[in-house]
């Protein structure tokens, strides 16, 4: 009995590691890297500053309710600034950043939490055809997303509109 004991235990006993078969790992080879885009929108170019919003153009399939009231928004208000979050509390690290440079500037500026409405998101995007966020308006003017508003303030192009605007 002791022997068929023994025999059972052999039975279920792990083997020497040295005899398990090496999984195989399935390698993968790595996929190239895109290069970025060559192209870019300068803030001094004279696309840049006739960038104004499409509305005007009646370009894309936006709403004739929506246009309205996103005009109305942007010609109300001299700074305006749809964001992700408010300006107390934002949502995103690029909407943070240009508030941040506004607040520097002491501008007086309105915000909209485009997180906070789906449509107004959306109508945005082709508004300005412009696809992210945050989206700066200027004197009725998009003005820029959060990279443009970086170079501008760096290279003091945005003070000088600020400036403009404020005075108009």
């Amino acid at each position: 009995m002791a022997a068929t004991a023994a025999a059972s235990v052999a039975a279920i006993s792990p083997l020497p590691r040295a005899s398990l078969p090496r999984p195989v790992s399935a390698r993968v080879p790595l996929l190239p890297r895109a290069s970025p885009p060559t192209w870019r929108l300068s803030v001094g170019s004279a696309r840049a500053r006739s960038t104004r919003c499409l509305a005007a153009a009646g370009g894309g399939g936006l709403a004739p309710e929506m246009r309205a009231t996103l005009d109305k928004v942007v010609g109300s208000h001299k700074v305006v600034l749809f964001m992700k979050g408010t300006k107390d509390f934002p949502q995103c690290g690029f909407s943070h950043t240009v508030v941040q440079i506004l607040r520097s500037l002491d501008v007086p500026f309105e915000t909209l939490d485009v997180l906070a409405n789906e449509a107004l998101r959306q109508g945005l995007k082709e508004y300005s055809s412009w696809p992210t966020f945050p989206q700066l308006y200027i004197d009725g003017e998009f003005f820029g997303g959060c990279d443009i508003t970086v170079d501008a303030y760096k290279n003091g192009e945005l003070q000088e509109t600020l400036e403009k605007a404020m005075l108009s």
